[in-house]
């Protein structure tokens, strides 16, 4: 039995061990995508820090390793090397997938519940918080009659011996 736990514990060790020393997962832009220009490389990572990967959703395609992010990445590449304008990639984008695809989605009538909820869910809680304090404070207390000199001999009673056996 002892030995087993050795081996256990070592085989859990190997494991740990090798999950230390695994390289991390390589995510972004692969080499063959990378262009060689540097001034157009910086501007596709920035115009890609701001796509959100369709298939990850928290992540940007940059930052992706999903394969269209890939697509996307290299989509992006490809029109930046045509000469298109920031500007003319993003609405691209944007009009193949829809404002979704911006992590930073602009302000109009599509977006306004996007943009409107923080502020409705704030303002929902708030009147709750409200509602309850104000119910809480309306409930009138509970209302106790006198007791009856019969009932407060019983109450005397009944509370005299609780002490009297506690003793």
């Amino acid at each position: 039995m002892r030995a087993f736990a050795i081996a256990l514990t070592f085989a859990a060790g190997l494991a740990l061990a090798g999950i230390a020393t695994a390289p991390p997962a390589q995510a972004g832009p692969q080499p063959d995508e990378i262009l060689d220009d540097p001034e157009l490389e910086q501007r596709a990572r920035a115009l890609s820090a701001n796509l959100r990967c369709l298939v990850c959703q928290n992540q940007s395609i940059d930052d992706s390793d999903a394969p269209l992010a890939r697509d996307l990445r290299v989509l992006v590449r490809e029109r930046l090397v045509e000469g298109y304008s920031d500007d003319e990639i993003e609405a691209f984008v944007v009009a193949r997938y829809g404002d979704f695809v911006l992590f930073r989605p602009p302000f109009n009538v599509n977006t306004v519940l996007l943009w409107g909820s923080p502020i409705l869910v704030f303002g929902a809680g708030a009147l709750g918080l409200f509602l309850a304090l104000r119910r809480r404070r309306d409930v009138a207390p509970s209302v106790t009659a006198d007791l009856t000199p019969q009932e407060r001999a019983e109450l005397e009673r009944i509370l005299g011996e609780k002490s009297s056996g506690n003793s």
